[in-house]
């Protein structure tokens, strides 16, 4: 016979392997999730209204030459056919690297020059109707300020997440309230799609940021206005090689 105390270490026993087992799950689920080789880990965010030396597509030649494995081609201002052309001569850069490009904001855009996907903000296109348009193999990365906000974009279809601004950041000129390091953890914690991380990233903030749980970092600024938008990326690309072969 089994004594009470057998039976319940016994029952203690099954629960523990079945919180084992959904833990897991989960933890294959985040891991398939970021194995998925369409997201990468250092985005880099072209800019020509930051900086104008230098055009979309060098910016991003630049960046990718130095470790970017996604480019995200950002123009909010300026006439579609000057945009249009400057998203082209971008996508051709990253389809000569094997890389993804990424629209920010514009579905339209992104589909006239076969760009991998789209890049959505809280205000933009509906990300579940992006995704009836794009289909299932479209990149749709989503911009979120909460654990809310990334759980939601989830249930509608994102392939990833951008959280942020993690850290103070000066490149927007109404930035949303600073997230923070705990908050991050807690939105990747929350869902098993990657979360990379936007707002203040430099190269010595990449080791805390992925331990924090961040799959990746989004930059902007601190390549695109660099002197060396090359080297600032391969520092971005140590970085992050260095803290994933630490952890």
């Amino acid at each position: 016979m089994v004594s009470p105390s057998d039976g319940e270490q016994s029952s203690t026993n099954d629960e523990s392997a079945d919180e084992s087992n959904v833990e897991g799950d989960d933890r294959s689920r985040h891991h398939a999730a970021q194995k998925d080789g369409r997201v990468g880990r250092l985005h880099v965010i072209t800019d020509f209204k930051l900086q104008q030396q230098r055009s979309h597509a060098e910016l991003a030649r630049l960046a990718l030459r130095g470790g970017a494995d996604t480019i995200q081609f950002r123009q909010k201002h300026g006439g579609i056919r000057n945009v249009l052309s400057q998203a082209r001569a971008t996508q051709a850069v990253c389809r000569d690297a094997s890389m993804p490009m990424i629209v920010d904001d514009r579905l339209d855009l992104a589909q006239a020059v076969g760009a991998a996907g789209v890049h959505l903000g809280q205000e933009d296109f509906p990300i579940r109707e992006a995704r009836n348009l794009l289909g299932p193999d479209a990149i749709i990365g989503a911009t979120a300020n909460t654990v809310s906000q990334v759980q939601e974009a989830l249930e509608e279809g994102a392939t990833y997440v951008g959280l942020g601004p993690v850290f103070k950041t000066g490149s927007k000129r109404n930035p949303k309230s600073v997230v923070g390091l705990e908050t991050l953890a807690e939105a990747c914690d929350a869902v098993p799609i990657p979360v990379i991380a936007i707002g203040g990233i430099t190269h010595d903030r990449v080791r805390p940021t992925l331990e924090a749980g961040a799959y990746g970092v989004a930059v902007l600024s601190a390549i695109a206005t660099s002197k060396n938008p090359e080297r600032a990326a391969a520092r971005f690309r140590a970085a992050i090689d260095g803290a994933l072969r630490t952890a």
